[in-house]
């Protein structure tokens, strides 16, 4: 993958205080209390019955403060939620006035410091990007893009999320969604912190081997264009999912999307999507189709 940089849409929350960590631990579903200062993890806060309402990066900047990154536009969402929540409690939400800047690929040259503990010279947060491919993402008051990477579109970072099989809010992830649905809880759930808000349906879900009524596949379309979020997937004439996301794929030369599609459906097979043949794959397309 050539590397490219691209601003990525994030809204970045501050939760300070002396009851920051512990305030969070209950209210999230990834063990905050156990980061390092300047390590972070990918976490969901919950609906008390258990379905979505934010998916975000948790990075702990300090004993008592931590830095949460959530989707564009998801920042006051987020902190209304965590607010209905916090009672008698030593902690403060601040919405940041950051950037992020996502860089994929690696670059040509010296990789940022290491993830887990430092700051780049221009006082951004190194951070994982969690999508499973290389590359790094930038977030603080003014991050600047590492010497000798172009800067890319959206419509390529999206085609790559998508490939990726990473969810977005208000597409893959609504207040409608079931964690397990999504792909992810295996890097955004610790089964062994204690109780949080939501934890039966996780933990239930769990137990039982992790049988949800649909799962995120991703799709690798024949023709032109782009179908729309909500278009039905059908196989033989029978709608089995719906598409969330999609863009078009450089890398593939086709066009890609995200599509929750029922259990029963055995992967890799083909469907339709508007009348276009659709092969449907398991998650990441970068893997399933390499």
């Amino acid at each position: 993958m050539t590397p490219f940089w691209v601003g990525a849409p994030r809204d970045v929350v501050r939760v300070s205080g002396p009851d920051a960590v512990t305030f969070l631990q209950g209210q999230v579903s990834q063990d905050v209390a156990a980061l390092a200062i300047g390590s972070s993890a990918w976490s969901f806060v919950l609906q008390p019955q258990g379905k979505v309402d934010a998916w975000f990066r948790a990075t702990r900047t300090a004993d008592d403060e931590l830095v949460l990154d959530v989707d564009g536009g998801f920042g006051d969402a987020l902190v209304a939620r965590l607010e209905r929540f916090k009672l008698r409690t030593r902690a403060d939400f601040e919405r940041l006035d950051w950037r992020c800047l996502a860089v994929r690929g690696t670059p040509p040259s010296p990789r940022p410091p290491a993830f887990e503990r430092e700051w780049s010279p221009g006082g951004a947060l190194v951070l994982e990007s969690g999508w499973g491919v290389a590359g790094f993402d930038l977030l603080g008051p003014d991050p600047q893009p590492p010497d000798g990477v172009t800067g890319g579109t959206v419509e390529q970072y999206e085609a790559l999320r998508i490939e990726c099989g990473v969810p977005a809010m208000g597409r893959e992830l609504t207040d409608r969604t079931i964690p397990a649905e999504a792909g992810v809880v295996d890097r955004s759930v610790s089964f062994t912190k204690g109780c949080y808000t939501g934890q039966e349906l996780v933990a239930r879900i769990d137990s039982r081997g992790g049988n949800v009524p649909r799962r995120l596949r991703g799709l690798v379309l024949d023709g032109d264009g782009l179908p729309a979020d909500g278009t039905p997937l059908t196989i033989e004439g029978e709608e089995v999912g719906t598409v969330t996301s999609a863009a078009r794929s450089e890398r593939l030369d086709a066009a890609v999307a995200l599509a929750y599609v029922k259990r029963d459906v055995d992967v890799p097979t083909g469907g339709e999507v508007d009348g276009r043949v659709a092969r449907i794959e398991p998650l990441p397309l970068l893997r399933s189709s390499s």
